[in-house]
């Protein structure tokens, strides 16, 4: 449970005052916290309160004490016992987006613990469990106890929450989805905490997308997110570091469950296709980080500079194969990769017209490929580890008419109609080659965050 609220409270009256404008104490939403998890406070109540927290928003301390509250509604993981330092990293959601398949064994390799809690596609953004649940036989459900089992032999462990961990996430997410109300700062940087901090974390990197495919499209949102998530996690303890990342276009060029974690696995092994580099680079600046948050590197580019020899000499590829093991994975697929990847049905996107790829809309891409059956609309619907879309062109390039954009797989050819006129509408061709967007374009420590806060006011 978490911390003791004030006798007396009436749902009701928090609801007004929030809608009023008016921030609310640590016990009040510890309140509410309570009252999610045991049931006292109707869904329509929350969902009340919620839709009021999204248009007034957060302060950083109603924020603080979110996270705070969540956190201590369930069980926490204890990773003292590991005898290593314990470091993960978090990523606000994209299109392609598999680093969490590099950095994890990359900084296991580099002596580092790394418990990672991760999720399931909604929306536009895919799914970590899904990813990996295309491997055959890969668990991501486990107990405590299995997750500490896994990380002792292999360093690294990703898995889904548990029943009891962070229960009041679980059902304020649910209402938040089904209400328009995940679009947030506070809400969504307590979601992510809470979870993250019930991981007993030493040290937290966070990677905050922006761009066409974020959640926050605005700069502004996405750095205020960061700013916020920065604080709250090192008020709790955590050493915590946040990069704005680019999400202008797919990270990589695969966007789906298996294509995702070939992509990863072949830069594990030390392969280096162009239309891979910006997530072989973005990964190793977010294991970087880590292992120089975990005290292992003495700063971020030492950090990079051990990733990379991690990834050369294979220990990092070795740590990969030994978790799926561990978690009852089928590493033999990876054998004959190309003989597994069995889609039912497939079709290549040419260009219409000769250009340079000048613009993408990766909501509108993500979305794609959900439709071709990688990803879910509804919680719980059947997905295909299959599909998705493999891109052979990426911003910038410049690609003649009839030249491949993009291969698309799904169970039917019946899927492909609707994905092929959703990417003609998301890929913009132009004369001119566009500019260049930087990989990362912030970086977020302690002192630049609170420096922001105070700036916006918060």
């Amino acid at each position: 449970m978490s911390a003791a609220a004030p006798a007396s409270l009436r749902v009701i009256d928090l609801i007004r005052k929030k809608r009023d404008g008016i921030a609310l104490s640590a016990g009040e939403i510890a309140f509410l916290v309570d009252g999610a998890v045991d049931g006292s406070i109707a869904p329509e109540q929350l969902s009340a309160w919620l839709m009021a927290a999204w248009i007034r928003g957060l302060t950083r301390e109603e924020t603080c004490s979110l996270t705070l509250a969540m956190r201590d509604s369930g069980e926490k993981f204890d990773s003292s016992r590991l005898g290593k330092i314990a470091v993960d990293k978090h990523s606000t959601g994209g299109v392609g987006d598999k680093t969490s398949f590099l950095v994890a064994p990359l900084a296991a390799a580099c002596g580092l613990a790394v418990p990672m809690i991760s999720g399931r596609a909604l929306g536009h953004t895919g799914g970590t469990l899904d990813k990996l649940e295309s491997i055959p036989g890969y668990r991501t459900s486990l107990s405590l106890a299995e997750f500490e089992t896994v990380l002792d032999r292999c360093g690294a462990s990703i898995v889904s929450q548990t029943q009891s961990l962070v229960p009041a996430d679980r059902i304020l997410y649910a209402l938040r989805d089904r209400t328009a109300t995940v679009e947030s700062p506070g809400l969504i940087g307590a979601s992510i905490l809470s979870k993250k901090l019930a991981e007993d974390l030493d040290a937290l990197v966070l990677d905050v997308k922006t761009g066409s495919g974020s959640f926050l499209r605005k700069a502004e949102d996405a750095e205020d997110l960061a700013a916020l998530m920065v604080a709250a996690a090192e008020s709790a303890g955590t050493r915590t570091v946040a990069l704005m990342t680019d999400m202008s276009q797919p990270l990589g060029r695969a966007a789906g469950n298996w294509i995702e974690i070939i992509e990863a696995v072949e830069l594990l092994r030390g392969l280096r296709p162009p239309e891979s580099e910006d997530l072989r680079e973005l990964s190793l600046i977010l294991a970087g980080w880590m292992i120089h948050l975990g005290g292992i590197a003495v700063t971020p580019e030492a950090g990079y500079a051990l990733a990379e020899a991690a990834l050369a000499d294979g220990s990092a590829l070795a740590i990969f194969f030994k978790m799926v093991d561990a978690q009852g994975g089928d590493a033999s697929v990876f054998d004959d990769t190309a003989g597994f990847h069995a889609p039912g049905a497939t079709q290549v996107l040419e260009s219409w017209q000769s250009g340079y790829i000048a613009e993408m809309d990766t909501t509108a891409i993500g979305l794609a490929v959900q439709r071709l059956g990688a990803g879910r609309a509804e919680p719980g619907q059947a997905i295909d580890p299959h599909a998705g879309i493999l891109f052979d062109a990426r911003r910038g390039a410049h690609i003649e008419k009839g030249q491949p954009i993009a291969t698309l797989y799904a169970t039917g050819s019946a899927l492909f109609a609707e994905p092929v006129a959703m990417l003609r509408q998301a890929i913009h061709i132009s004369a001119t080659r566009p500019d260049p967007v930087p990989l990362v374009s912030r970086v977020f420590t302690l002192e630049s965050a609170e420096n922001h806060l105070r700036e916006k006011s918060f």
